[in-house]
């Protein structure tokens, strides 16, 4: 009990901070929708405070980041998995929007929804990335020692970016490794931190 109270306590805090940088409306009409019906839910209260402090994290840190960004993306968090949906500008506000996403305490997943407008690809370049991203996922979700669901992966001009939080270095390696074996990968640039270590 005393701990749910801490943890509204926080979130009422930092709603209070939202206010008072002027990106109130996104991120309270967001969190009081989930802690009304948080009771009802089978996660319950302790749940839904986590999942609300999360995307006021989120929506906080993408705020201040790039404006522009935040404004243009939708976000949903239910028991610390995270659905980021929208249309962006630039191929790097869709890096940095998942990169932040998962730098959030309590993050487990982060579904990547988002479209970006004028890549400036042509129509090849666009079907070698999906095929190297979905290669990758294929094989990750075939190795027994990654847990494949703890990463977000994204490829862009044939280079391979993971995000997300390894359960250990070795599987970051393991991970990494996957990756520079696809054939048509150039590089391969991870942002993904081990479990234990502090979010950046």
């Amino acid at each position: 009990m005393q701990r749910n109270l801490q943890r509204a306590l926080i979130v009422f805090l930092l709603l209070c901070i939202n206010i008072i940088t002027g990106c109130a409306p996104v991120i309270i009409g967001g969190g009081a929708a989930v802690v009304g019906g948080a009771v009802a839910e089978e996660r319950g209260m302790g749940g839904a405070l986590t999942d609300t402090e999360i995307r006021t994290r989120i929506n906080l840190t993408w705020y201040q980041h790039n404006r522009e960004m935040h404004g243009k993306l939708g976000l949903t968090v239910h028991e610390g998995r995270v659905l980021i949906a929208g249309t962006v500008a630039t191929e790097q506000m869709h890096l940095d929007a998942v990169r932040l996403a998962w730098q959030a305490k309590g993050v487990k997943e982060v579904i990547d929804q988002i479209t970006v407008m004028g890549r400036g690809e042509t129509l090849g370049d666009v079907t070698r990335d999906s095929w190297i991203t979905t290669k990758l996922k294929s094989n990750l979700l075939f190795d027994g020692q990654v847990a494949s669901r703890n990463y977000t992966l994204v490829t862009v001009s044939s280079i391979v970016y993971i995000m997300g939080v390894a359960q250990s270095q070795a599987e970051l390696l393991r991970i990494t490794d996957h990756a520079r074996r696809i054939k048509g990968v150039r590089k391969v640039i991870s942002y993904a931190r081990v479990k234990g270590d502090p979010a950046l």
